[in-house]
């Protein structure tokens, strides 16, 4: 495997979310072993790892079990996605508001917490999608992402506030995939599943039989 392709010692935060490549992520740090590592990531534009929670909460809650340092037990999937800080703010001491972006997956070969609670992991890259035309068949699915997206244009949302930001890629079956699982209300699990297919079209696919159960696209 490429040099290239690796990261060593990625700090990671576990989420009971999942973020995808060009997604957007709003946070607001509070904890104290997120906001140095936070601050480090803006100041030198390095990413941290998004992974999505199997068990325990995004907070650490106290709890004197089988982990012995005193917090509850935190599991997490192996998959997850690079993310990039875009804005960053601190509005008083002790708490940070920043927006991130989704950039490339990644999955985790080994992993490791330090003592004051921050996971960090040696992690593989994996490959982008590849660029696949929307076929003909599931231009439903674009045509009312379209849709949705010139409503909130209309109403004049601020771009800063959009749940998706441009190039709205509508010709390509990853980026309307990656955007309507990210603003459907389906189980985590789900969402997860889906980010890992390597099949961008298989994706779309899935998230199109979706939207004709529910009626946002015949």
């Amino acid at each position: 495997m490429p040099e290239a392709l690796t990261l060593s010692s990625l700090p990671l935060f576990p989420l009971g979310a999942v973020l995808y490549p060009g997604g957007l992520l709003p946070l607001r740090i509070f904890e104290v072993r997120y906001l140095d590592m936070i601050g480090k990531c803006y100041k030198t534009g390095a990413p941290f790892g998004v992974v999505s929670l199997t068990q325990g909460s995004e907070v650490r809650k106290a709890d004197a079990g089988p982990t012995g340092d005193g917090f509850a037990a935190e599991e997490f999937n192996t998959v997850g996605t690079l993310a990039t800080i875009s804005s960053f703010s601190t509005p008083q001491p002790g708490l940070m508001v920043i927006r991130c972006a989704g950039a490339q997956r990644f999955e985790i070969s080994s992993r490791e917490k330090l003592k004051h609670g921050l996971w960090i992991a040696d992690v593989t890259r994996l490959d982008n999608d590849q660029a696949v035309k929307v076929p003909d068949d599931l231009h439903g699915a674009a045509n009312a992402l379209g849709k949705l997206i010139k409503t909130l244009q209309e109403k004049g949302i601020p771009q800063d506030q959009m749940p998706l930001e441009p190039p709205f890629d509508l010709n390509d079956c990853g980026w309307v995939a990656n955007r309507w699982c990210e603003l459907l209300p389906m189980p985590l699990d789900l969402k997860q599943r889906l980010m890992e297919l390597d099949s961008p079209l298989v994706r779309l696919e899935l998230v199109a039989e979706i939207l004709e159960r529910t009626g946002i696209a015949m």
